[in-house]
């Protein structure tokens, strides 16, 4: 897996991973801890580009959740129990963590292990950056 960085100016920085290759059990704690770095470092909002990712494993949705939480508790935007309503309500998407360019099978994966829930997913990389506030 390779992981190349990109800042872009929105109504907010947005610090965009570009991830080559699969987030899987081999490189899921390499992704996780250059984005906790980049977090350390001041980033607030990240958009994971996947646009060159083959796979992302249970192992890679784990670094994806605990990307969410280290953000989410540095915003602090809702309250755990308010989280879980509005997530099964289907009323809350991350403002600070989300992808773009994923792939089908990536999606289905999401779909099927529920991230799509509260992990906004793009097509276009300019409409991602541009939602995040």
């Amino acid at each position: 897996m390779e992981i190349t960085i990109t800042e872009e100016k929105a109504r907010v920085a947005v610090t965009v991973m570009h991830i080559t290759g699969s987030i899987d059990s081999l490189t899921h704690q390499e992704f996780q801890a250059r984005a906790e770095d980049l977090i350390d470092k001041g980033s607030r909002h990240i958009l994971v580009d996947l646009a060159k990712t083959e796979f992302v494993s249970s192992a890679g949705l784990r670094a994806l959740h605990n990307i969410f939480n280290k953000l989410r508790s540095l915003h602090q935007d809702v309250n755990d129990d308010e989280l879980r309503k509005k997530m099964s309500a289907g009323e809350y998407k991350s403002p600070y963590v989300k992808v773009v360019n994923a792939s089908e099978q990536i999606r289905e994966i999401f779909g099927i292990s529920g991230f799509d829930t509260y992990i906004e997913a793009f097509d276009d990389a300019g409409k991602a950056i541009a939602s995040f506030k």
